[in-house]
C-alpha cells in the first residue's frame, strides 16, 4: 500500500515538473525580452555614468515576499474556497482538481517568470534614475503646462477639479485610491494573469504588453520628453505659484503616506541622487494611467462588462492624477492613447496560447456553456 500511495506520489511531482518546465519553455520569447532589456539598461547606465543608481537590491525582498509567497497563498485559499463551494457535495473531486499536476505547472511556472518580471521592473527604475542623470533636468515641464491650458479652456485643469473637490474627504478618498488600490488592482492583475488557468491563452501576449508599455511609455518617451510634473513644477521652472495653491491643499493631508508626503520622499531621492522604492521622477506619458489602462483592455477582452467599468476607473486615475498634482491632463490622455495602440500592436503580433479554461467572453461566445469540465482545471 505505501509503495502505492508512494508511486502516486512520485508520478504527481514528475508530472507536475516536466509540465512546469514545459510550460516555462513556452516563454522562452519573454525571458528572452527580459534578459535584451536588462542588458541594454545596465549598458545605458554604464554609459551616463549612472551603475550606482541600480535598483535590484530593492525591489527584490518586497516582490519574493509579494509574489513569491502572499499572493500565491491568498490564491490558493481563494481558489479552494470557491472550488469547494462550487462543489460543496464532491470536496474530494473539487481539492484534486485544485491541486491537480497541471494546475500545480501554471501556478510555479507562473512565478517564476513573476520572477523574471522582479528583474524587469528593478531594471526599469535603474534606467529611470540614469534617465534624469543624463538630462540634468526637466525641460519639458512648462511646454506641458502650456499645452493642458490651452485644451481646458485656458486653465490648468487641477482649478477645474478643485471647483468640485476641494475637500479634505476627496482628498484623502482620492489619495487612497490612487496611491493605495490601483497598486492592489495593477499587480494583482498581473498576478491573476500570469498563474491563472483562465487566462492561459492570453498570458504572454499580456505580459509582453506590460513590458512594452513600461519600454515605450515610461523609458522611451518620459526620456524624450523629460518632465517632473506639477508637484515639482516650482522646483524645475521657478514659477512656484502656477500650482502653489494646489500643492499647499495637499499638504494639508494628515496621512503619513498621502501624495504630497511621497512627492517630498521623491524629490529628496532625486536631489540627493539616491536610488529607492520606485525613484525616479518623470510625468510625461503617465504610466500609472498606462497601466490601469492595459488592465482595462484586459480586462475588456475577458469580459466587456467588467472591461467597461475598467475603463471608467481609467477616467477616475486620469482625473485623479491631476488632482494629486503628479501629471498634466495630457501625461493620461497620451498614456491611454499609446496603451491602446500598443495593445493593438502585441495583438497582431502574439497569437493566443492554449486556453485551459475559458473566460466569461469566451464562454458566452459559445452559447454560455458552464459545464463540468471546463472547471476541472481551476
Amino acid at each position: 500500500m505505501l509503495e502505492i500511495e508512494s508511486e502516486v506520489i512520485w508520478r504527481y511531482i514528475r508530472n507536475a515538473a516536466w509540465r512546469t518546465v514545459s510550460i516555462a519553455r513556452s516563454d522562452a520569447s519573454l525571458y528572452l525580452f527580459i534578459g535584451i532589456y536588462t542588458a541594454t539598461g545596465l549598458g545605458f547606465l554604464a554609459w551616463v555614468g549612472a551603475l550606482h543608481r541600480t535598483a535590484y537590491q530593492t525591489y527584490v525582498p518586497i516582490w519574493l515576499m509579494v509574489f513569491g509567497f502572499v499572493l500565491p497563498a491568498v490564491s490558493l485559499l481563494l481558489e479552494t474556497g470557491w472550488l469547494l463551494h462550487r462543489f460543496e457535495r464532491r470536496r474530494k473531486f473539487a481539492a484534486g482538481k485544485m491541486f491537480s499536476a497541471e494546475r500545480m505547472a501554471v501556478l510555479f511556472s507562473g512565478i517564476c517568470l513573476l520572477m523574471g518580471i522582479m528583474i524587469f521592473q528593478s531594471t526599469f527604475t535603474s534606467v529611470k534614475n540614469g534617465m534624469s542623470v543624463l538630462w540634468q533636468g526637466f525641460p519639458y515641464d512648462r511646454a506641458l503646462a502650456d499645452i493642458d491650458a490651452y485644451l481646458h479652456f485656458g486653465t490648468d485643469p487641477w482649478r477645474w477639479l478643485y471647483v468640485i473637490g476641494k475637500h479634505d474627504w476627496v482628498r484623502e478618498s482620492v489619495g487612497w485610491n490612487y496611491d493605495m488600490l490601483w497598486f492592489i488592482i495593477c499587480y494583482s492583475m498581473l498576478f491573476f494573469m500570469v498563474t491563472s488557468p483562465r487566462t492561459t491563452h492570453l498570458k504572454r501576449r499580456y505580459v509582453l504588453s506590460f513590458m512594452v508599455v513600461w519600454v515605450v511609455v515610461g523609458n522611451i518617451l518620459a526620456g524624450l520628453f523629460m518632465s517632473a510634473g506639477p508637484a515639482f513644477y516650482g522646483y524645475v521652472t521657478g514659477d512656484v505659484p502656477r500650482f502653489g495653491e494646489q500643492l499647499s491643499f495637499l499638504a494639508q493631508s494628515p496621512s503619513p503616506s498621502s501624495a504630497a508626503v511621497y512627492q517630498q520622499y521623491l524629490w529628496t531621492l532625486q536631489t540627493e541622487g539616491v536610488t529607492g522604492l520606485a525613484s525616479g521622477i518623470s510625468a510625461f506619458p503617465s504610466v500609472h494611467v498606462a497601466l490601469i489602462t492595459l488592465n482595462a483592455v484586459y480586462t475588456w477582452e475577458y469580459d466587456q462588462r467588467l472591461g467597461a467599468i475598467a475603463f471608467l476607473y481609467v477616467a477616475f486615475i486620469v482625473a485623479s492624477s491631476v488632482y494629486l498634482g503628479w501629471h498634466y491632463a495630457i501625461d493620461g490622455y497620451a498614456a491611454v492613447a499609446l496603451t491602446i495602440a500598443l495593445c493593438a500592436a502585441v495583438r497582431k503580433l502574439v497569437p493566443d496560447g492554449e486556453i485551459l479554461m475559458p473566460g466569461p467572453a469566451r464562454q458566452s461566445a459559445a452559447g454560455g456553456s458552464r459545464s463540468e469540465a471546463a472547471v476541472t482545471v481551476s
